[in-house]
């Protein structure tokens, strides 16, 4: 079931006005806890919604004498792993690292 056109208008109205929520429905004369329980449902709809976040990998083949796996990201931060590491641990970091 989706929030009401009119409500998720109120919603983005209120992002976008620099106001506080009870500022915000006192204006317009909304009840500021029934607005909050929109807002509630609005976000929540948003997170189930949201399409999984891949991460872009790139693979270089490199020998390592050090035996370690490194990591480096494009804003030029590194991770150095050992080279052991188990691919399943390895795939729950990157996603805590999203």
């Amino acid at each position: 079931m989706a929030l009401p056109t009119q409500q998720q208008e109120h919603i983005i109205a209120w992002q976008s006005s620099g106001l506080s929520q009870v500022a915000y429905c006192r204006q317009h004369k909304l009840n500021s806890k029934t607005f909050s329980n929109w807002l509630r449902f609005y976000r929540s709809q948003q997170v189930a919604s949201a399409a999984p976040t891949l991460i872009p990998i790139e693979i270089k083949s490199e020998t390592s004498s050090s035996g370690s796996l490194w990591l480096r990201w494009p804003g030029g931060h590194t991770l150095e792993l050992p080279a052991d590491v188990s691919p399943q641990w390895l795939g729950q970091l990157l996603k805590c690292l999203d």
